[in-house]
């Protein structure tokens, strides 16, 4: 299941926005990518085609998409923030490495059992969850290896 225009308009009109031309444009360049962008990145496409979409719209437009849940806002360390397109249907998480900033996204975490025993503890009711994990790709790993002159 993708997220369709009519839905994305229906999402954003029942939550007092409008899919404006600036609005579709941000989104389009979000979903045609196959990678989490950072604002920096969108703006740069965006402006590609639209000059007159300024970086404070960027992130304005993030701001609510993230917030109606159509994109997914990874933390990647500091202020350091990506995005993409978030999956209708179904949860993933993440792996981001700390030291190059790479994103590895991941669905199965299984976490369930332990929603439900802190359900069950604390009398809190979990809508969700939200899953980074920090820590280095193998490629870095593999640099730090190189540099210290261990042998793998």
């Amino acid at each position: 299941m993708r997220f369709t225009e009519k839905k994305i308009t229906t999402l954003l009109k029942n939550n007092g926005y409008k899919l404006t031309r600036q609005r579709r444009a941000i989104l389009d360049i979000i979903a045609r990518s196959h990678e989490h962008l950072t604002p920096a990145a969108i703006y740069e496409r965006v402006h590609e085609e639209y000059k007159d979409i300024g970086l404070v719209t960027v992130y304005r437009t993030l701001d609510i998409f993230t917030r109606l849940g159509l994109v997914c806002e990874v933390h990647a360390g500091g202020n350091g923030r990506s995005y993409l397109m978030r999956r209708p249907s179904g949860h993933h998480h993440h792996l981001i490495c700390a030291d190059c900033g790479t994103v590895i996204d991941f669905s199965n975490c299984e976490l369930h059992e332990l929603e439900q025993r802190l359900c069950h503890e604390t009398g809190f009711k979990i809508n969700g969850h939200f899953l980074e994990l920090i820590g280095q790709c193998r490629d870095c790993q593999k640099k730090k290896l190189i540099v210290r002159g261990d042998n793998a």
